[in-house]
Parts: structure tokens; C-alpha cells; sequence
């Protein structure tokens, strides 16, 4: 009898401890199984890009698209280079930055053509004013200015102008309709003579004697 129980308690000492052993190599599975889910959510997390400020900056790096600063090279009747034009688009328009020599003494009409380019020696395959709502050119004009349509320039006796002014009317931000940098391109056209703010279609302001292209290209 005594013999039977000794067997009967080393049959249920087995039992304990395989179904403690058991235990012990199911704790260690569940573990591992939970390791490598964490890793792939954290790669996830590393190869997708959030859909957020990063790619709002992506897009709107497209500051390509808004050319806050533009120089153009201004060339005389016969092609030369003569100077330049900087632009800069600025709250209350663009900035006319201009740096130009070899011109006559005087008052100077000064003006945004509707195309650009600069084909010497009369610069007419500029077109006219640069003009997207129709209004009548002039400064002074009840109906205008034509957006193109700027303050007169002065040179002086040495044939140079170093002079700022603003093309209240224009911008340099494409997709607009009354920017510069529109398909096709612009021009910045100087005149013989000064414009006298009302006189149709360009305040009679004489022949081109300067132009220079205002393209994004």
C-alpha cells in the first residue's frame, strides 16, 4: 500500500511539473511574437512620410512659383546690354529697381509691354502696354492706368538713371492675371520722351529706345 502511494505522488509531482514547464515556454513565445509587430510599426512609421506640415512644405516649397526677386537685362536699339532692371514683389506692388546708362538727358516715359520681347532696333515685337483689365492708359487718367503704366524716370547728364519706383498694378506671383511672369512673358520698355499721363495709348511718350524681357525662364 505504501508503495502505491509513493507511486500514485511521484505521478502527480510529473504532472506539476510539466504543467509548470509548459508554462514557462508559452511566456516566452508570447514575447517574442509581440518583438517583431513593434519593429514593423516602427519601420511603417520611418518609410511613410506623414501626411502633414512636411508635405504642406513640400508643396508650398513651391515658392518657385512666386518670384519674389527678378533682374532683367536691358539692352539699347542696337542690342547692347545698357543695364539692369531689378524686380522685387512687394505688398503694395513691384519694385522697379533701376541701374541704366547711355540714354539722353531728360524725362522718360517707362512702361510694361504685353510680350517678351526685345527684337532690335524699334522693340516693337513687344506690343503695347501691359493692360489685363482694359482700362486707358495714364497715370492721370480718370479710367486708367493701364497696369503696365508707370511714374516717368529722369537721366541725367552723364545718360544714367540709378532710380526706385512701384508698378502699383502688377505682380510677380504667377497664376495671376495681372502678373508679369505670365505665359509668354512681359517686357520693361524706356522712351524717348516723357509721357504725359493721359494721352492714348502710351501718353505719347515717343519712340523705344531701351528694352528688357521679364520672364521666370
Amino acid at each position: 500500500m505504501k508503495r502505491w502511494l509513493m507511486f500514485l505522488l511521484a505521478i502527480a509531482i510529473l504532472l506539476v511539473l510539466t504543467a509548470c514547464g509548459g508554462g514557462d515556454t508559452e511566456e516566452p513565445a508570447t514575447e517574442t511574437e509581440g518583438v517583431p509587430e513593434e519593429q514593423e510599426n516602427v519601420e511603417g512609421e520611418e518609410e511613410t512620410p506623414p501626411v502633414g506640415e512636411e508635405a504642406g512644405e513640400d508643396e508650398g516649397g513651391g515658392e518657385s512659383e512666386e518670384f519674389m526677386f527678378l533682374t532683367i537685362d536691358m539692352m539699347d536699339s542696337d542690342g547692347n546690354s545698357i543695364g539692369t532692371a531689378e524686380l522685387s514683389d512687394e505688398d503694395n506692388g513691384v519694385t522697379v529697381a533701376l541701374d541704366v546708362e547711355g540714354l539722353e538727358q531728360g524725362t522718360h516715359g517707362i512702361h510694361f509691354h504685353e510680350t517678351g520681347q526685345c527684337e532690335a532696333p524699334d522693340f516693337e515685337s513687344a506690343g503695347g502696354h501691359f493692360n489685363p483689365t482694359g482700362a486707358s492708359h495714364g497715370l492721370n487718367h480718370p479710367e486708367g492706368p493701364h497696369a503696365g503704366d508707370l511714374p516717368n524716370i529722369e537721366v541725367g547728364e552723364d545718360g544714367t538713371v540709378s532710380e526706385e519706383i512701384t508698378a502699383e498694378n502688377v505682380t510677380l506671383k504667377s497664376g495671376e492675371d495681372n502678373s508679369l511672369v505670365k505665359e509668354g512673358g512681359t517686357a520693361l520698355i524706356i522712351h524717348a520722351g516723357e509721357d504725359d499721363g493721359e494721352t492714348q495709348p502710351s501718353g505719347d511718350s515717343g519712340e523705344r529706345i531701351a528694352c528688357g524681357v521679364v520672364t521666370a525662364e
